[in-house]
């Protein structure tokens, strides 16, 4: 099992696009994934064709109540992406979880207990440093960072890096970062270019080759409980996606992932 938070507590990043899309292209590449919806906005679970509070269990449940992960898994309209969606619950678990034990790593526990076998297990964070995307930065291998072709593109992506930092000092050592992406790339110009020599100068080799560009299928898929790649399989962004996928894919071993 492999599991990749995809995290940045900026929102309008692409985050949840980013999530949803690159496991619909893993699957069509052979792999067998499984998208879990850690952000109460539920938009992940909604992309992926779910209806919002229709399951009955969820990630709330097995955060809060100790419900197995196989109790809240639910199949997608997309082949080879399962779903543990979110619900409106989830908004009062990062109060609810201060009193119980083992607070920050119920979800790294509930995984281990589950029998998932060599799928790949995607988190998608909600945009904030809380208990919900410490479980998250607790149970996985790689921290998947999107981050938005802009200005202040690096603006607060330290304070996440300095999260994962004390979470791979207290909870979970084997944490790296994985691949850092930049999405909503437009025409390219001379500060679209520094702000790409910015990140890489940040991330190094963590920067992806791929670029995901602005595409306004992107933003219509959703609201259709579609994929890009379902939506407009030959559109840029889907092209793009397909590409960012591959590359996390080929990105599987431990001298790949090591600082």
């Amino acid at each position: 099992m492999r599991v990749i938070a995809v995290a940045n507590q900026k929102g309008g990043v692409g985050k949840t696009t980013t999530a949803v899309n690159v496991a619909a292209a893993l699957a069509d590449s052979g792999h067998q994934v499984l998208l879990i919806d850690l952000d109460p906005q539920g938009n992940a679970s909604q992309a992926l064709g779910l209806t919002r509070g229709a399951a009955e269990v969820d990630v709330y449940d097995v955060l809060v109540d100790g419900r197995a992960v196989q109790d809240a898994i639910v199949s997608t309209r997309v082949p080879g992406v399962d779903c543990v969606p979110a619900s409106v619950d989830l908004a009062g678990a990062e109060v609810e979880l201060v009193a119980l034990e083992g607070r920050e790593t119920r979800l790294r526990d509930a995984l281990r207990a589950s029998e998932l076998g060599d799928k790949i297990v995607l988190i998608d964070c909600p945009p904030s440093l809380g208990l919900l995307t410490v479980n998250a930065l607790a149970a996985a291998n790689e921290l998947f960072v999107p981050i938005q072709a802009e200005f202040y593109a690096l603006d607060g992506v330290g304070q996440l890096i300095r999260t994962m930092e004390l979470v791979r000092s207290s909870l979970n050592p084997d944490l790296q970062i994985g691949l850092v992406v930049l999405t909503m790339v437009g025409v390219a110009n001379n500060s679209q270019s520094q702000i790409e020599d910015e990140v890489s100068a940040y991330f190094g080799g963590r920067l992806a080759r791929t670029r995901v560009p602005r595409d306004p299928t992107a933003n219509a898929a959703p609201a259709l409980g579609l994929t890009v790649l379902n939506f407009a399989p030959s559109s840029p962004a889907a092209s793009a996606y397909r590409e960012l996928a591959r590359e996390l894919s080929d990105l599987t071993t431990s001298s790949e992932l090591t600082d």
